[in-house]
């Protein structure tokens, strides 16, 4: 999958511009502050309906003015697919895809597919479970669409089991209990499986991709770290089961102190944990490397790559490493931005795309 076309009209800093991208790497440089990552975060909104920075869908609205579109052209191998977002200040977004209204985000994913990095998916490695659970999240609703449907699903329900919890009645929270666990098992077995499946291939495609940028120095390790295993009915029965044994002490805590909603990685170098010992440049690497293996999972299951965004992705990695990366993106298109194009080993052979005001130039 390539994108070939992007235009954006009033969105964050540009009032009108038009990106041409070629297959294979695509170089977007300027200074601080002159649109570079605005660009790439209009990208990963056209693939998600979601914004890797903003809180509010109308933020990205350029400022003074009414509303903002953006719209883009990708390939695959199925054909051409345009998709449209238009951005207003007063109601929600408006989604299209080959010019026909879109009414629900399931429908806007898969048509698009995109890896994203930008230095705040350090978090993935840095922060809490919730960013790990959220890098997890993000892929496989672009994968595959009953997995995001259930996400939903079991937000949904998780949020009023939460609710009845923190119900002062207690002998109505054990009498109606039993019916939101059967619910809420359901839709988490469905996640907690995927998860599962997903892990499998992500861990043995990160440590090869983290060998290829590390030159083999070092070795990435990548586990799930959840409960519940087995085929989805098996994991629907322990998940049941658990519920129902952690009783007393949600209607204690008042919120529901198992499932998917808790699950984390565990991610290491050489065996020791990464988030706590490892180097800002390890913590990078190992971000990188996981979103490396998240395209080549696009790639087993479509067979073909997505669109790979690194935004600002060769600060902190030394000469060897850049040079590595670059070898490994060469089999996918690959958007980067940084502000400098001689930060990328032999510049010159790529599409170089200049920045200047929210200008292309």
């Amino acid at each position: 999958m390539l994108i070939k076309k992007l235009q954006l009209t009033n969105f964050r800093n540009y009032d009108f511009a038009e990106f041409e991208y070629t297959d294979g790497i695509n170089i977007v440089s300027g200074g601080n502050a002159q649109g570079k990552t605005n660009s790439a975060e209009a990208i990963f909104f056209l693939c998600t309906g979601y914004s890797p920075r903003a809180q509010r869908d109308k933020q990205v609205i350029r400022y003074g003015e009414k509303q903002a579109k953006a719209q883009g052209v990708a390939v695959s191998k199925y054909g051409e697919v345009e998709v449209s977002i238009d951005f207003f200040e007063n109601k929600n977004k408006e989604i299209k895809v080959n010019s026909v209204p879109v009414g629900k985000i399931g429908e806007l994913l898969g048509n698009i597919n995109s890896v994203f990095f930008n230095p705040a998916e350090l978090k993935l490695i840095q922060e809490s479970p919730e960013d790990r659970r959220r890098f997890l999240d993000i892929s496989l609703s672009q994968i595959s669409r009953s997995y995001f449907y259930s996400l939903q699903k079991y937000k949904k329900i998780l949020t009023q089991r939460n609710n009845l919890l923190k119900n002062e009645d207690i002998d109505l929270i054990r009498d109606t209990l039993p019916v939101w666990d059967e619910s809420l098992a359901k839709a988490g077995a469905r996640i907690i499986y995927e998860r599962n499946e997903y892990i499998k291939m992500l861990s043995p495609f990160s440590a090869h991709c983290h060998e290829e940028v590390t030159g083999g120095g070092e070795v990435l390790t990548v586990k799930g770290d959840y409960k519940y295993e087995g085929t989805e009915d098996e994991i629907y029965a322990q998940f049941f089961g658990a519920l129902g044994e952690r009783t007393e002490k949600d209607i204690e805590t008042g919120y529901t102190t198992v499932g998917p909603h808790r699950d984390d990685l565990k991610i290491k170098i050489n065996g020791i944990d990464v988030r706590t010992y490892g180097s800002q440049g390890q913590q990078r690497t190992a971000a990188i490397s996981l979103k490396l293996a998240e395209a080549e999972i696009f790639r087993e299951k479509f067979g073909e790559y997505p669109v790979l965004i690194l935004d600002d992705a060769m600060s902190e990695l030394d000469k060897k490493r850049r040079e590595r990366l670059i070898n490994c993106v060469k089999r996918m298109q690959t958007i980067i931005t940084c502000t400098e194009p001689d930060c990328i080993p032999n510049y010159e052979n790529y599409n170089n795309v200049q920045i200047e005001g929210g200008k292309v130039l």
